[in-house]
């Protein structure tokens, strides 16, 4: 099995590449998680497109991670200098440019806004961004208290990832995350496109995360992230 580390915007994940008739195990997952976000585990791959799964640090598995899937295009351009990349995770597969000035830009699909609602005294905007969101406008600071409450709520019986931001002005948000199965995050890249659509709906957005700023275009229910990726060891 071989492995290495890859950064995006403050999230990192460690990319593993199985034997031929492996797989990655529940326990190597986690303990390959201890000091990461989680792990990419390449399930197959050719010069343009790779297939995925992702595993969470408590050893669940993730529907879709923007980060993740624009570490899986960075590593396969290391790769094979392919600039069109198709990643395929679950039923979900986001293309991805590389641009001029290297920067990615992925096609992360359908957002689903639904309509805020009243859960433990807040006020919570659900988002399916292909994984589920729960964003609340409202002081980032709060995320130490209203992330673990809305994670594992009974209205979620998945868990959900979770976001508080607060608009600076039109199209300038800043969010803390609190990601399902792992706990807070430096950025999310789902979660940037979450807090976009829930707070703004179309147009562009920058989203500014601990970690760093995420960069947004929503139109006609489809969102696309930029953001960069790269090799720590």
């Amino acid at each position: 099995m071989q492995s290495s580390t890859w950064r995006a915007l403050g999230n990192t994940y460690v990319v593993v590449e199985t034997d031929d008739d492996g797989r990655v195990k529940l326990a190597d997952a986690v303990a390959l998680a201890r000091n990461a976000d989680g792990v990419i585990e390449v399930l197959a791959s050719s010069d343009e497109r790779v297939e995925i799964a992702i595993w969470n640090p408590d050893g669940s598995h993730a529907e879709l991670s923007g980060n993740g899937t624009r570490i899986a295009a960075a590593w396969l351009r290391a790769r094979s200098g392919a600039e069109r990349i198709e990643v395929v995770v679950g039923k979900r597969s986001v293309t991805t440019r590389i641009l001029d000035d290297g920067v990615l830009e992925q096609d992360l699909g359908e957002v689903t806004v639904a309509p805020s609602e009243t859960i433990e005294g807040v006020s919570v905007t659900p988002v399916s961004v292909g994984n589920p969101h729960a964003v609340v406008v409202g002081e980032p600071d709060t995320i130490v208290h209203i992330g673990p409450l809305l994670e594992t709520h009974p209205r979620f019986p998945d868990r959900t990832n979770v976001q508080v931001a607060r608009i600076d002005e039109p199209g300038q948000v800043t969010a803390r995350v609190w990601e399902r199965g792992v706990g807070e995050t430096a950025s999310s890249g789902t979660s940037a496109v979450a807090v976009a659509a829930a707070t703004h709906g179309e147009g562009y957005v920058v989203v500014h995360f601990p970690g760093g700023d995420l960069h947004v275009r929503l139109a006609n229910g489809r969102a696309w992230l930029y953001g960069s990726a790269e090799r720590v060891s």
